[in-house]
């Protein structure tokens, strides 16, 4: 079992910790061209100043009609690519490595005309949303894109990718039996999708180049996402970060009494399947916990996000025994309207001045 301050090795890679901070959008930061700014290279770098052993960067979308909102950073031209290269250069400036999310949200994207791999409909945050079913020639397209933004984030400077495949974006509806009802080569049985992406991305990047998937759990069952876990593994993926799948189709499950959360127990699961490295998400709240995770779980690394906003020095403060605060789940995230207005950085902040 790791102990959370464990150096790791993945691919080559040296990670100093077994921290990671995960992917989380930074809304209202860039424009609708999707360029990096100022803003956006500083919050990585006091994350990794903090500590923090690995960045995954926030989902960056392959086009525009995928994103999830109309400020979301973007991947789908190479004119993106010196504004991602000074994320990079601020984060291998301290000597840590990061990867980039490349993200298409589908059915639940905030931009018109949204997609799905077959027509359905859900509401989501209080919306119904209608996806129009893919035609074959659409997906082919879309796969191209996700293989340029990889050949992008490798021009970039990224250390790898990670391939968001969950929380009912795109890729994850594709896994979904009870989201993709095809009856093509693109059906529910199939991994065609993910087989030409990641064949087409390591035809345009070197073997060292990571590449990894936020995978969706119970998608719609555990014993689904195990199958997808293990299809990966076997088709070469080098890691597997560990989610929540299509919220609105899918059965969670874990075994009565379990210490953790059910999104933890898939994690678990997932790692006896697989040979390459996991991540866990979810609710870690302290360092204690992270590490009951590591524990329980055998997971390789956890995913430390709501901390990390709340304080930059979450790592340091854990490795120092030092309080690290804590996001105090607010109805609405004040943080994504103003971090200055976070009520878990406000309240840390009193506590520290207070000695």
């Amino acid at each position: 079992m790791a102990n959370l301050f464990d150096p790791f090795q993945m691919k080559g890679i040296s990670i100093k910790n077994r921290i990671c901070m995960p992917p989380v959008v930074c809304y209202g930061w860039a424009c609708e061209d999707g360029m990096v700014t100022d803003k956006n290279v500083e919050h990585y770098r006091a994350i990794v100043k903090g500590g923090t052993g690995l960045i995954i960067q926030e989902a960056t979308c392959i086009c525009p009609e995928g994103r999830i909102s109309a400020d979301q950073l973007g991947i789908w031209s190479d004119a993106h690519i010196p504004g991602l290269h000074r994320i990079v250069d601020a984060v291998h400036g301290e000597g840590v490595p990061i990867f980039i999310q490349i993200h298409h949200a589908g059915v639940i994207g905030g931009m018109e005309n949204v997609v799905c791999p077959s027509d359905y409909t859900c509401v989501h945050k209080g919306r119904e949303k209608h996806g129009r079913e893919l035609t074959s020639a659409e997906i082919q397209i879309i796969e191209q894109q996700f293989i340029d933004a990889a050949r992008r984030a490798y021009a970039a400077g990224y250390d790898g990718v990670e391939i968001h495949g969950c929380h009912g974006y795109l890729l994850c509806e594709f896994m979904n039996r009870r989201v993709n009802r095809r009856t093509d080569e693109y059906g529910p049985d199939s991994m065609k999708i993910l087989e030409n992406i990641l064949d087409g991305i390591r035809k345009v990047t070197p073997p060292e180049f990571v590449v990894g998937i936020r995978l969706g759990l119970f998608e719609p069952t555990l014993a689904d996402s195990i199958a997808h876990a293990r299809w990966l593994d076997a088709h070469g993926i080098d890691f597997i970060d560990a989610s929540y799948g299509f919220t609105y189709a899918m059965d969670p499950e874990m075994p009565e009494n379990y210490p953790l959360l059910d999104i933890h127990y898939g994690a678990q699961e997932i790692k006896k399947n697989v040979s390459v490295p996991v991540f866990a998400v979810n609710s870690i709240k302290s360092a204690a916990m992270a590490q009951q995770v590591l524990d329980v779980t055998g997971v390789d690394m956890v995913d430390i996000g709501r901390g990390i906003l709340v304080n930059y020095d979450w790592a340091n403060d854990a490795r120092a025994g030092r309080d690290t605060g804590r996001c105090l789940d607010c109805a609405e995230c004040m943080w994504r309207i103003d971090t200055e207005k976070c009520a878990g950085k406000r309240l840390l902040k009193k506590q520290r001045a207070h000695g």
